[in-house]
């Protein structure tokens, strides 16, 4: 763990190391809360969301990508576009459960992975989660194929490792804290406009009508598994830091 007042510019491998391994003591109370409530507003105004958006992309396609691959498929590429879309391509069965679960895990990936954060973070990793996430987009980075795409994985990746080697622990810790908040918050709103974009121009490419050639099931009904797992997952998030 660094010490108290040290200069920052003088972080060092090694003092990374410690940190990643060690942990660090929570923030104080008031800024996990106030990471809280700017991270929701980052979801409900639409400048903010415009942009942090991308971030909800790049952890929708990793949880495709990330399912495919335990799922026994091959994966062929990911796509990330600036209308904050995104398409991950994968080989294998067109049928079947793991092509199911590979189409499931996106809309439900950004509240997964925002819970998965909140219990290393009460655990005291709060390094060790910046690093976690750097090296998760470096393995994306990978299989991006296409500019925009590199540009989102790089930026996002550059701003989590200057957080996590330039600045001390208590930037750190309100940085990760607003960082998975916003994840855990994230992942409602999107299945929200899936709906409505369903309703205003219905597309059978979206994650819920794939979801419905493959199961028979409609799909307005997964759309509502998506909305159920993800509010349960992020009220147990909140459950857990408060309760």
């Amino acid at each position: 763990m660094r010490e108290v007042g040290r200069p920052v510019v003088g972080t060092s491998l090694g003092d990374v190391w410690q940190d990643v391994v060690t942990g660090q003591p929570d923030p104080e109370q008031w800024i996990i809360v106030t990471a809280a409530v700017v991270a929701l507003a980052a979801v409900l105004l639409g400048p903010p969301w415009r942009v942090a958006r991308n971030v909800v992309t790049i952890a929708h396609e990793g949880g495709h990508a990330l399912v495919a691959l335990l799922s026994g498929r091959q994966l062929t590429g990911i796509r990330l576009h600036s209308d904050t879309s995104g398409v991950t391509v994968s080989r294998g069965r067109p049928t079947g459960i793991g092509m199911i679960l590979t189409v499931f895990a996106g809309y439900v990936a950004p509240s997964v992975i925002g819970l998965l954060g909140i219990m290393m973070l009460k655990a005291g990793y709060i390094t060790a989660l910046l690093w976690l996430s750097i090296v998760v987009l470096a393995a994306m980075l990978l299989m991006i194929r296409n500019f925009y795409g590199v540009l989102s994985i790089v930026v996002t990746g550059a701003v989590v490792f200057g957080v996590s080697w330039f600045t001390p622990d208590e930037v750190q810790g309100a940085f990760a804290y607003l960082f998975i908040w916003f994840l855990l918050f994230a992942g409602v709103r999107p299945v929200i406009e899936l709906q409505s974009q369903r309703v205003r121009n219905p597309s059978p490419h979206s994650d819920a009508d794939q979801l419905a050639r493959l199961t028979g099931l409609p799909g307005t009904l997964w759309v509502g598994v998506f909305l159920l797992v993800n509010v349960a997952v992020t009220l147990l998030g909140v459950w857990l830091l408060f309760f």
